[in-house]
C-alpha cells in the first residue's frame, strides 16, 4: 500500500510538470500568433507600402473580394498542402497559425491608426517587423510546428543551407512578384520590408539564441499521442 502510495504520487507530479510545460508551449504559441498579427497590422497601416506578404494578400483579396484575413487562411492552406509534401512537420501549431492570424487580422485591422507622416510610417514599419520576429520567435520555440510562410523559410534553410535570412528574403521577394501581377500596392516600405524582414529575423533570433533549424517540432499525430497516453487510464 505504501508503495502504491509512491507510485501515485510520482504519476501525480509527473502529469502535472507536463501540463505545466504543455500550456507553456501552447501559451507561446498563441503570444506569438498575437505579436506576429499585430506585426502584419503595423506594416500595412505604416502606409508607405504593403510588406510582401500583404501584396499578396491584398492582391488576391481584390481580385476575389474576400477579405485579407479571409485570403489569409486560404494561402496558409495551399502552403500547408505544399510544405508537407516537401516532408515538413504539420503541428498544431501550423494549424492556428494558419486560422488564428487570419481571423485576428480582420479584428484587430479596425483598431490601428494610419501613420500620417513619412516619419511615424518608417517607424510603424520596422516596428512592426521586428514584431513579426519576435512573433516568430515565440510560437516557432514552441516546437508545435511552424506557421505555412515560416515553414516554408524553414523547409529552404534545410533544403539549400543558407542562411535562414536570406530564405526568408527569397520567399519575401517571390511574394512581391506575384502580388504585383495580381494588384497589389508596391511602394517603398515593400522594399524596406523585403530587404529588411530577413534582417530583423536574423537579430532577434541571435539575441534570443535560437536556432529555428535546431527545433524538432511535433506533428499534430505526435501531439495528440502524447497526450492520449499520458492520460490513458490503466
Amino acid at each position: 500500500m505504501e508503495y502504491y502510495h509512491i507510485m501515485h504520487y510520482r504519476t501525480i507530479t509527473e502529469d502535472w510538470i507536463f501540463l505545466k510545460y504543455f500550456f507553456i508551449r501552447i501559451f507561446n504559441t498563441l503570444t506569438g500568433l498575437i505579436f506576429y498579427t499585430f506585426g502584419i497590422v503595423f506594416t500595412i497601416k505604416a502606409n508607405i507600402g504593403y510588406a510582401p506578404w500583404d501584396v499578396f494578400h491584398v492582391g488576391l483579396a481584390g481580385k476575389t473580394g474576400l477579405s485579407i484575413g479571409t485570403v489569409s487562411i486560404i494561402v496558409g492552406m495551399v502552403i500547408v498542402i505544399i510544405v508537407t509534401i516537401l516532408r515538413e512537420k504539420f503541428g498544431l501549431g501550423t494549424i492556428l497559425n494558419m486560422i488564428l492570424i487570419g481571423l485576428l487580422l480582420d479584428i484587430i485591422f479596425p483598431y490601428i491608426p494610419i501613420a500620417k507622416t513619412l516619419i511615424a510610417g518608417f517607424i510603424m514599419l520596422i516596428g512592426g517587423l521586428f514584431i513579426i520576429s519576435l512573433g516568430s520567435y515565440f510560437y516557432i520555440k514552441s516546437a508545435f510546428g511552424v506557421g505555412p510562410r515560416d515553414n516554408l523559410m524553414v523547409v529552404l534553410a534545410r533544403r539549400t543551407k543558407l542562411p535562414v535570412g536570406l530564405c526568408r528574403f527569397i520567399i519575401e521577394l517571390l511574394a512581391v512578384v506575384i502580388g504585383w501581377f495580381l494588384g497589389g500596392m508596391v511602394g517603398v516600405g515593400t522594399v524596406i520590408s523585403a530587404a529588411a524582414i530577413g534582417l530583423c529575423i536574423q537579430i532577434t533570433f541571435k539575441v534570443f539564441k535560437f536556432d529555428v533549424t535546431a527545433v524538432k517540432h511535433e506533428t499534430l499525430w505526435e501531439t495528440y499521442t502524447t497526450i492520449r497516453r499520458k492520460f490513458q487510464t490503466e
